[in-house]
């Protein structure tokens, strides 16, 4: 039978390991970033053979387990004895450390994907016409196919920043004493498994809640201001348009 009491006595507990999920989370999302944003950039030049590392790159963490990464970042490399009497040892050996970099790096290769989709749906020609005006390519990136590739990015960025979210709970296979892994320890200790992962889900679930509307409200203020933006710009629109009407009439007239 379903024991409620349990079910509430263990959210004390749970919740005391909710500060190293949320700074395991943050960790993520910024290693994320930072590989993703320069991966995709990198991805979308020229160069045929930086092409080639982006794509193996986003193809290997993609196409395999973030658990098995993990794992191999953590247990793998510890047998070798180089890396073990290397400077990174003290950085490999940490849980925690692993857990960031080897979750980072695959959000990083996700972020780059989402990024790159949508660096790429930007509307070619509105880069020609700021090739045109003969803006450089650092000004055409960061001031016209950057804000535009953000909002059409945004709503596949929030799912991402949800399966970081929950991808945290990996880090419990490697000692880490997160959400999950708390859960795991009070199961030992209560014999009731189906008490406690109910608990620890419907903290999870108020988590996801909070990113999923924190992203909509986000999404909502882009909207409004693009949508102000472009009342602004209509009457202008419009005015030039009965304008050249007029002007068109009047040479007809003089005609």
């Amino acid at each position: 039978m379903f024991d409620f009491s349990l079910l509430f006595s263990s959210f004390p507990r749970l919740l005391s390991a909710l500060p190293v999920t949320i700074e395991l989370f943050a960790a993520i999302m910024v290693v994320g970033l930072i590989v993703g944003v320069p991966t995709a950039i990198l991805g979308l030049s020229r160069s045929r053979f930086l092409d080639v590392c982006v794509r193996f790159y986003i193809g290997a963490f993609r196409g395999t387990p973030a658990l098995v990464q993990l794992f191999f970042l953590y247990y793998g490399f510890g047998q070798f004895s180089f890396v073990r009497h290397s400077v990174l040892w003290p950085l490999l050996r940490d849980p925690f450390t692993c857990a960031v970099i080897a979750l980072g790096l695959n959000s990083g290769a996700y972020t780059a994907r989402i990024l790159m989709g949508a660096l790429s749906a930007v509307p070619k020609g509105i880069v020609e016409a700021a090739e045109a005006l003969g803006l450089s390519h650092a000004a055409i990136l960061t001031k016209i196919k950057a804000p535009i590739a953000v909002r059409i990015a945004l709503p596949a960025y929030a799912n991402e920043t949800i399966l970081n979210l929950k991808a945290t709970s990996l880090a419990s296979t490697v000692t880490i004493m997160e959400l999950t892994g708390t859960s795991k320890l009070l199961v030992s200790e209560t014999y009731a498994p189906y008490e406690i992962f109910v608990a620890a889900g419907l903290v999870y679930l108020a988590m996801t809640f909070i990113v999923s509307n924190t992203f909509r409200m986000l999404e909502k203020m882009i909207a409004r201001k693009t949508g102000k933006q472009d009342q602004f710009a209509a009457p202008r629109r419009g005015k030039s348009a009965t304008a050249l009407k007029s002007r068109s009439a009047n040479d007809v007239h003089a005609t």
